[in-house]
């Protein structure tokens, strides 16, 4: 069944300790285009990501936001007590040499390079990484759900309209049938009332030669099959599970078209006016394909 374009899903969960939530959603877009929100410490993660979301997404604008948050014990700063015991040793220095009661404060020594370090973001990240791809998943799982459904209520419209499309046709062939016939009746009583004025006479095969100029000007059989068998094809792709918007995008131009040359030719009110009906099923049909995937 078809999927639309627009849709949300979410995920979130702990990964050693982690707390991750997970974001994604999309509209539409004639191209898949991705953008990613991610931490500084996973953007290595990226390109997996994105390949994640391309798997499943073949046609859309999606963004997806990943936020990290650290327990704790895991986001305080580390002293570096290496670090920090170089700087005593060489204040000892200065405490003897130049000043026996020279003091140091400890919020100033914390403050020197390389005294408090930051967690291990990457290194937190990197055993987190397997984790944080399955919550990911879930998301677009759940993304994809919502386009489905979407998309089950865009099938169900577009094949309404495709079904009044071949209402409409059939009605037409129907009435193609007769307005020949119609004509040549016309012609015939419109010829005889003039002819009558003027005194003359026009023989039976001038007025069938003309009958038959008017039949060959207004045949739109061959455009009847074609939309007919366009309408066909357009049902079949409604109940594909392939991304098919721009097949459908096409298809509707082309059902535009025949409905266009068949208005031309018809030469009759009632054919002008289920043709009418036609371009308005497929004007629907042209906005509703727009969110297909």
């Amino acid at each position: 069944m078809l999927k639309s374009m627009t849709g949300f899903g979410t995920a979130s969960g702990q990964v050693e300790g982690v707390e991750y939530s997970v974001e994604i959603r999309s509209v539409n877009n004639r191209y898949a285009k991705i953008s990613l929100r991610l931490p500084e410490s996973i953007q290595s993660l990226e390109s997996r990501i994105e390949q994640a979301v391309r798997a499943k997404v073949s046609r859309g604008s999606v963004s997806l936001a990943v936020r990290m948050k650290l327990p704790e014990d895991q986001a305080a700063y580390r002293v570096n007590a290496a670090a920090l015991a170089s700087y005593l040793d060489q204040l000892r220095i200065l405490e003897i040499d130049a000043n026996p009661m020279f003091r140091v404060d400890l919020s100033e020594l914390l403050q020197l390079p390389g005294v408090c370090e930051p967690p291990p973001l990457e290194e937190i990240a990197q055993k987190t990484s397997e984790g944080l791809l399955a919550l990911i998943d879930l998301a677009i799982d759940g993304l994809i759900d919502m386009r489905r459904r979407e998309g089950e209520a865009l099938a169900a419209d577009l094949l309404a309209n495709a079904e009044k499309i071949q209402t409409e046709l059939k009605g037409i062939a129907v009435r193609a049938g007769d307005v020949v016939k119609l004509y040549h009746e016309k012609l015939a009583a419109r010829v005889e009332e003039l002819t009558s004025r003027a005194k003359i006479h026009i023989d039976e095969e001038t007025l069938a030669r003309e009958v038959a100029i008017f039949a060959e000007r207004s045949d739109i059989a061959e455009e009847l099959s074609r939309l007919g068998t366009h309408v066909a094809e357009f049902r079949g792709l409604c109940e594909t599970e392939e991304s098919v918007g721009r097949k459908l995008d096409f298809m509707s131009q082309e059902m535009l078209r025949e409905a266009n040359t068949i208005a031309s030719k018809g030469s009759d009110a009632e054919i002008a006016r289920a043709v009418v009906d036609i371009k308005t099923a497929i004007d629907r049909i042209k906005e509703q394909a727009a969110n297909v995937e």
